[in-house]
């Protein structure tokens, strides 16, 4: 089985071997680094907004590789998470473009993997709306899971899904379609679009509008 990079934090007073809601990061140290994540979280929970949890900083050797709807990572994905944080913790998955992505295909696969997902512009490629995305090395990959999720009726638990995409980037078409999806097939979603690119900047203005209100509803 793949090996599964994993940093844990504790935001908040969290005993060490107690159950704790758990935020899994794909990009992990990218998105400490690029969004201010745990400023971000710190003050959530100074704030009561949010309890005290821990963090799952993800990192991957191949992102395009194992990001991409790859069945073996997402299989390990879950398993690691599992042995480190216990199936008991509330988890929220985190992850822009094909981080996003690769949090949506593990969910579908192991539906027990997430309590809530945030989702940042998304990889959600599909021939008809993405071909300039053609060239990627694993696009017929994605395009037949992002069909199958668009084409499915009952496949998956629904969990409260936010989904934030800049009106001005290529994902905006398939985000768009993947939050209809979704929605048609019972999860809560909630669906941003503002002005940006497909860029950090335009992911942290997110993370600091949405994430909390996603956080409340799945850890309160």
């Amino acid at each position: 089985m793949l090996e599964v990079g994993i940093r844990l934090r504790e935001i908040g007073s969290v005993r060490r071997a107690a159950p704790a809601p758990l935020l899994v990061v794909h990009d992990g140290l990218d998105y400490a680094r690029r969004t201010s994540l745990f400023r971000l979280l710190d003050a959530l929970v100074e704030a009561n907004e949010v309890p005290p949890h821990r963090v799952a900083l993800l990192v991957a050797d191949d992102r395009k590789e194992t990001y991409s709807a790859s069945t073996p990572y997402a299989r390990a994905l879950v398993a690691a998470l599992d042995e480190t944080a216990g199936r008991r913790a509330r988890r929220v998955g985190l992850g822009s473009s094909l981080g996003a992505l690769a949090l949506l295909h593990a969910h579908r696969l192991e539906p027990h993997a997430f309590a809530g997902l945030f989702l940042q512009s998304g990889s959600f490629f599909r021939r008809r709306t993405d071909a300039q995305e053609a060239g990627f090395g694993r696009f017929a990959r994605v395009d037949r899971f992002v069909g199958t999720v668009l084409n499915a009726r009952d496949e998956a638990r629904p969990v409260p899904t936010t989904i934030t995409c800049a009106l001005d980037e290529e994902n905006y078409a398939n985000n768009a379609t993947l939050a209809q999806a979704l929605a048609a097939q019972g999860y809560p979603v909630d669906f941003h679009a503002a002005r940006g690119n497909h860029n950090w900047p335009t992911w942290r203005r997110a993370l600091e509008s949405y994430l909390a209100s996603l956080l409340r509803r799945v850890w309160r």
